[in-house]
């Protein structure tokens, strides 16, 4: 058997309790999802999934493009009414 050894980690409430119940359906406990976790991540060279953020898509990008060239064409524009702020 392998020498292991006690790791902290520290986790939002939460989302152990998320995790646990979702680990759980696979069969795994905390402790297991995270060796399963480390050991692929080892086997890839890499984290085993992609991180990122939605924002900075591609798709979301060319859209916010778009919307920019028509703004600056004067295309496009919604008619919002403005809302008046009185200084206090």
């Amino acid at each position: 058997m392998a020498d292991t050894i006690n790791v902290t980690i520290r986790l939002d409430r939460e989302v152990k309790e998320q995790a646990e119940r979702m680990f759980g359906d696979f069969g795994m406990n905390l402790s297991t999802a995270f060796n399963v976790f480390a050991r692929q991540s080892l086997r890839e060279g890499k984290i085993p999934f992609e991180i990122y953020d939605p924002f900075y898509g591609t798709k979301n990008q060319t859209e916010l493009n778009r919307r920019i060239a028509d703004i600056e064409a004067g295309k496009n524009l919604s008619a919002h009414e403005l809302i008046e702020v009185e200084d206090e």
